[in-house]
């Protein structure tokens, strides 16, 4: 089945309030920011965005937020991790019933030594509960937060099984060897690369684009990567720099950085904030980018 190309998306990073709570007019104006500055498209709930940290009822709110100030439903994904069947399958509808553009998949991850046999029984029952509605899903490779990795061969049993709704496949493996094959073998659907060192080079290959977190932070500049496979060694560095700290409250770090906000620190427990001198010299980093003027 064959569906438009994919681009930019936001993995967007999530603002909580002094109480820990998410802070809705903070996430709508960054979101509408990234939108503007070069992103198709929005994430919310993804491993950037401490999806794992935020409620079903939180997660309805937000995404009712969005669409009330005009945010498109097509111009946002929705993550989701759980281990449930039942669970995962509600939070997608959440995002179908809204029309959203789709939704990145995580497999269950409380569950260790998982087989393909296994996950793609947790997948089709997924599928299988949604029903006619299930459509435009990306299963989502991240083994270094899961524990889990999604095979070539796995992939293609559930495209086979489920044709309609997988759409694509988020490779966050920063595994170069494994996203080479998995474009060779599933190039005609979007295939997404996570990691930005890799991003270029993908796109060259045949990837359709990103759902990245460093398009909270300069989306503008990254537009030659996704669209043009065009390499950018400073942001490449500027990412190796990066993951040397714990990467979502680095992101958030950075994204304070740019807008001038420090409340963009904060992170929701069990995450803690990057320390201050961490941060500072990671905003340092970025100033050499270029990419400060105000958000």
């Amino acid at each position: 089945m064959k569906h438009e190309h994919f681009g930019l998306s936001a993995a967007l990073a999530t603002p909580f309030d002094a109480r820990g709570q998410i802070d809705t007019a903070r996430a709508i104006t960054h979101a509408r920011w990234c939108l503007a500055n070069g992103c198709g498209s929005v994430t919310l709930f993804g491993t950037t965005g401490e999806g794992a940290s935020i409620g079903t009822a939180e997660r309805e709110r937000l995404l009712a937020s969005f669409l009330d100030v005009g945010i498109q439903p097509t111009e946002i994904v929705v993550g989701v991790m759980a281990n449930s069947v039942a669970d995962a399958a509600l939070q997608s509808a959440q995002a179908l019933d809204a029309g959203c553009r789709g939704v990145l998949l995580a497999p269950p991850s409380y569950f260790k030594g998982l087989g393909d046999d296994g996950l793609f029984d947790w997948f089709a029952g997924v599928f299988e509960t949604l029903g006619a509605k299930a459509r435009s899903f990306f299963l989502y490779n991240i083994p270094s937060v899961t524990a889990v990795e999604l095979s070539i061969a796995l992939i293609g049993r559930l495209r086979s099984a489920f044709p309609h709704a997988v759409a694509g496949v988020k490779d966050s493996s920063g595994n170069w060897p494994f996203t080479q094959t998995l474009l060779a073998a599933h190039r005609d659907i979007a295939i997404l690369i996570g990691d930005e060192r890799y991003l270029a080079a993908g796109v060259r290959l045949g990837g359709q684009g990103a759902i990245s977190g460093m398009a909270n932070i300069c989306p503008e500049r990254m537009g030659a990567m996704v669209h043009e496979g065009r390499d950018d060694a400073a942001l490449t560095s500027l990412v190796d720099d990066l993951v040397k700290y714990p990467v979502i409250p680095a992101v958030k770090a950075l994204i304070a950085h740019r807008a001038g906000d420090d409340a963009w620190r904060r992170t929701r427990p069990p995450l803690q904030s990057l320390s201050e001198s961490d941060a500072k010299r990671l905003g340092g980093l970025l100033d050499h980018l270029g990419q400060t003027e105000a958000a």
